[in-house]
């Protein structure tokens, strides 16, 4: 009894720190504005560049909230510098989504674009104020992946999957500065003295707001650099949801019982999931949408598959056969 009342409620605190209360409240708040937004499209008929100008909120909305809470998750399975990397995802919360995020809703309120604006000074200091917070975001996700890769984890393939997915991440974030560069005609224009009210686009080889797909909004007549940076910047999910689904696998496949197996596949689907992302980025540099690839996509995209089929298929069979000579 006395050690009951005496000792001090370390797990408790503990249990406590790992919540991260602003990163979870970031994604309580993103799912409540994709809910908001949701109903903004049913009943607000305004459209900017052809799309609901209540579409852009719910994907951002949604993105957000992915990235916050997968976030939080990860830094609730931290040994080393806790606090250190509460403070820096603190402070992509307040200094990174949450001004984006407050942009494009504004944006949205008024009926006008939130990105590439510069029609009028408010425009463009709104848009300037996003670019700030996009760098410091990529900055605290590059800070908080170099402290994550130096944490002890039981599992590892989790422990190959998470910075890995940092990484790839970060490799999606950039490709959105590559939209903020002025096109041909754009920059053409600046050369000669004009005053423009778009400077940047996602779309190459034509204008944005064309003919797009239902649900991403993407581009079907010309390269969406979107599409590339929605695939990089969402391996921060998809490679820990590889490493989950290859350690429930390991209950039923006696092949997958060795970490060292699932660390090896996991680094392979890395591998091919950042050729994926480049496969794509170059897909939409030549213009090409990504609803009609061209021979030469189609190639790359084959040699790709076979190379991710190939070396996952090495790294079974040469475990098959550890497991063979072991019980020989």
């Amino acid at each position: 009894m006395t050690n009951l009342l005496t000792r001090p409620p370390v797990d408790q605190e503990a249990r406590h720190d790992r919540l991260h209360r602003p990163l979870l409240l970031c994604a309580a708040g993103m799912a409540v504005l994709a809910v908001v937004s949701g109903i903004g499209m049913m009943v607000d008929g305004r459209t900017v560049l052809g799309e609901a100008v209540w579409f852009k909120p719910f994907k951002f909305a949604v993105s957000f909230g992915l990235y916050a809470a997968t976030l939080a998750w990860m830094l609730g399975r931290l040994q080393r510098w806790r606090r250190t990397l509460w403070w820096l995802a603190a402070v992509a919360v307040l200094g990174f989504l949450t001004p984006e995020i407050a942009v494009i809703t504004f944006q949205a309120v008024r009926g006008v674009r939130s990105h590439f604006n510069f029609s009028t000074p408010l425009d463009a200091t709104l848009f300037a104020a996003m670019g700030g917070a996009a760098y410091l975001g990529w900055l605290m996700t590059f800070a908080i992946g170099v402290l994550l890769l130096f944490q002890r984890r039981l599992d590892k393939a989790m422990a190959w999957a998470v910075p890995l997915g940092i990484a790839l991440s970060l490799a999606g974030m950039s490709v959105g500065y590559l939209m903020t560069s002025p096109t041909a005609d754009q920059a053409e224009a600046l050369n000669n003295g004009l005053k423009l009210a778009t400077i940047g686009a996602h779309s190459v080889g034509g204008l944005d707001g064309g003919t797009t797909m239902p649900l991403t909004g993407w581009a079907t007549e010309t390269g969406d650099l979107r599409v590339a940076h929605f695939v990089g910047l969402h391996a921060l999910q998809a490679l820990p949801l590889i490493a989950i689904g290859l350690r429930l696998l390991a209950r039923r496949l006696p092949t997958l019982h060795a970490e060292t197996t699932r660390a090896a596949l996991v680094i392979v689907a890395a591998l091919g999931y950042a050729g994926l992302t480049g496969l794509l980025l170059w897909q939409a540099q030549r213009g090409q949408a990504l609803t009609q690839p061209d021979s030469l996509t189609l190639t790359a995209a084959g040699v790709l598959l076979a190379a991710v089929a190939a070396s996952a298929t090495i790294i079974l069979t040469v475990q098959r056969a550890r497991r063979s000579h072991g019980r020989a």
